[in-house]
């Protein structure tokens, strides 16, 4: 099975090797990026979802 993110465990981004807990800590920073990313992409689209839901009860009322 290939990993998800080859370059964590890849030689070539780094020439000294690192300590378990370094790698640990790396990967963590990482995927707590990627979460708070999709945190913020996800409050995006729930805010485009209630103006569209505004939207359609307003023009229900209109009509």
């Amino acid at each position: 099975m290939f990993p998800m993110f080859p370059f964590w465990g890849n030689s070539c981004c780094g020439s000294e090797p690192i300590s378990h807990k370094a790698n640990l800590e790396r990967k963590l920073k990482f995927l707590t990026w990627i979460r708070d990313d999709l945190e913020s992409r996800l409050a995006a689209v729930n805010a485009s979802i209630d103006t569209i839901r505004q939207q359609i009860e307003r023009s229900d009322t209109a009509a």
